[in-house]
């Protein structure tokens, strides 16, 4: 596999502003890392994409996420392995990300509001608008997957 071009390279000022929201959702979000983790996986997963499923695993497993949850992930409603707060959040993930197929639900939207502030579902929703984007820059750009180091964007 080849990647089409590189984003960063040929419009880094583009590039900036997307890694200026990453920095935000990372930084001052005061969301778990683990959680935001969580958010990417479930994100790439529903969007396929494989550079991102790459990145977020190796990432995650680095701040000390199980394998066990890693691989059940898909799989979240019909586990014990998450907490109520990740089972908000992942819901909202994927109501968002798949907003075609009936947008956000009021029973998933009232779960995740009755689990975090409204600071935090703001800034949940932008930490899953962010890697839905990055998903769609992976994808179309054909970013190669299995070139991630861990601790590097």
């Amino acid at each position: 596999m080849q990647a089409r071009l590189e984003a960063q390279k040929v419009s880094p000022a583009a590039y900036q502003a997307m890694l200026g929201l990453e920095m935000f959702v990372r930084k001052q979000s005061k969301l778990e890392p683990a959680l935001i983790q969580l958010v990417k996986m479930r994100a790439s997963q529903i969007n396929g994409c494989a550079y991102c499923l790459d990145m977020h695993s190796k990432d995650a497993r680095a701040e000390g996420e199980t394998e066990q949850r890693l691989y059940a992930l898909s799989a979240w409603k019909e586990t014990p392995f998450f907490t109520d707060r990740e089972r908000g959040a992942l819901a909202l993930t994927e109501a968002i990300t798949l907003v075609r197929e009936g947008h956000v639900p009021d029973a998933v939207y009232e779960k995740a509001r009755n689990t975090f502030s409204e600071e935090e579902l703001v800034n949940l929703t932008l930490a899953i608008i962010t890697i839905n984007g990055w998903n769609r820059l992976a994808i179309t750009f054909r970013m190669v997957p299995g070139e991630h180091q861990t601790g590097r964007k």
